[in-house]
């Protein structure tokens, strides 16, 4: 029989707040972590706002030096998982440290980096190139930072499936302690795309909204006006551990990890299943491993990235999913206020999720004004629920046609 799987530490970094605690006071109140782009002169771009992280000091907590040899990326996910360990009441010399694993994802890594040395390269010549490039570009370096910096020697790499990444790695990662391979993950995903290249990509495609005359209204999920998702950034890591771990450290415990579902659309490059079916698939996964009947379930946290496709087929899903009982469920995207952070995504949420369980709370879908007519589910419109919430569901989908679904459940010993 194979051991629970439970959470014990949660760490944030988030348009929001650069903590756990600032974070979640302000998504329950439902504020919007969006604004103007400051990181560069966006004048000119059709898309001139992001959910950028303005009080972040990495030096602060990782020193100048190592700070400076690290993209913007790495050093989310390195602060995130010292909250996240902090958190869970975990020092690292009192644990077996080839027992700890770390899978910390990232959709598009060092992006900002590569495109920073490419001016270099073009003004300067090869010679000033920064001789950090490659190791601060690599998408696997959020997960090689973080082993470092806590000494962790488990396994340490990452997954890598666009938007579905955090989920999957947290997923992959819970999969690897039921094997018995280590006692202890620290997982999630971590992003930094906000630069010139990496909005003019997103604008290229048409996946931006461009209402750039309302900023903290741009992001705005199942309602009939969403036009494109707003850019992200930040870290979202657990730390999770086998029961026995846990109970044997007297760790407390936020909740437990009890189901995970991947799939693949096998559809197109960008545009989810119009009928869900992958989506649905790998709800319905989660929900078989965890051995619990869907209507248990009380809260999804959805991937609902506010552009037009996506939140109708998501909906599409998780009706097909859960049936009669999706009427009953309260459904919200967190992503109406900290936008979209593609390979962070399932990482913030998977820490949403789990305090929503511990805190007792759903957190609104804001600019919910106008509801779409095709997306007719409770999104938990502009104002958080209070109560119980047993059993919560967090999905991500990503380009490529990845999807991938986690299933936490209120802890019972």
């Amino acid at each position: 029989m194979t051991d629970r799987v439970v959470v014990t530490g949660i760490g944030l970094v988030t348009p929001l707040g650069s903590d756990r605690e600032t974070t979640w006071k302000n998504l329950i109140n439902g504020e919007s972590g969006v604004d103007y782009i400051g990181a560069f002169d966006a004048e000119g771009f059709e898309s001139r706002i992001a959910g950028e992280v303005t009080d972040f000091a990495p030096e602060a907590i990782l020193g100048r030096r190592q700070a400076k040899r690290m993209d913007r990326f790495a050093q989310f996910a390195c602060v995130a998982s010292l909250e996240a360990l902090e958190h869970a009441g975990i020092e690292m010399e009192d644990e077996a440290a080839d027992r700890v694993a770390v899978l910390i994802g990232s959709g598009v890594g060092g992006i900002i980096t590569i495109s920073e040395q490419l001016e270099v390269l073009n003004d300067r010549g090869p010679r000033r190139v920064n001789p950090f490039l490659v190791p601060m570009m690599l998408g696997d370096m959020a997960s090689g930072q973080v082993s470092m910096t806590i000494g962790a020697k488990g396994p340490n790499f990452s997954v890598v499936s666009a938007c579905a990444t955090g989920t999957d790695s947290i997923g992959e990662a819970a999969e690897m302690i039921r094997r018995g391979v280590v006692d202890v993950a620290i997982a999630g995903g971590s992003e930094a795309a906000i630069c010139p290249i990496g909005v003019s990509g997103f604008n290229a495609c048409k996946a931006l909204s461009t209402r750039n005359d309302d900023p903290q209204g741009a992001s705005r999920p199942f309602d009939a006006e969403r036009d494109g998702f707003v850019l992200g950034e930040g870290a979202g890591v657990i730390v999770i551990e086998s029961l026995k771990h846990a109970e044997k450290r007297g760790a407390d415990v936020l909740c437990e990890l009890v189901g995970y579902g991947a799939t693949s659309d096998a559809h197109h490059v960008t545009q989810p299943h119009p009928e869900g079916e992958g989506a649905a698939e790998a709800m319905k996964i989660a929900i078989e491993q965890a051995g619990i009947d869907r209507d248990e379930v009380a809260y999804i946290n959805a991937h609902g990235t506010s552009t037009p496709l996506n939140d109708k087929f998501e909906t599409i899903a998780v009706k097909k999913a859960f049936g009669d009982h999706a009427e009953k469920l309260s459904v919200s995207s967190t992503k109406s206020m900290t936008g979209h952070l593609l390979g962070a995504a399932g990482g913030i949420e998977a820490g949403f999720s789990v305090l929503a369980i511990s805190e007792s709370a759903v957190p609104p879908t804001i600019n919910l004004e106008n509801p779409d007519i095709d997306c007719d589910l409770d999104y938990v419109p502009n104002m958080a629920k209070r109560g119980r919430v047993p059993v919560v569901m967090s999905n991500s989908l990503g380009f490529g046609g990845h999807n991938a679904s986690v299933l936490f459940k209120e802890f019972d010993s």
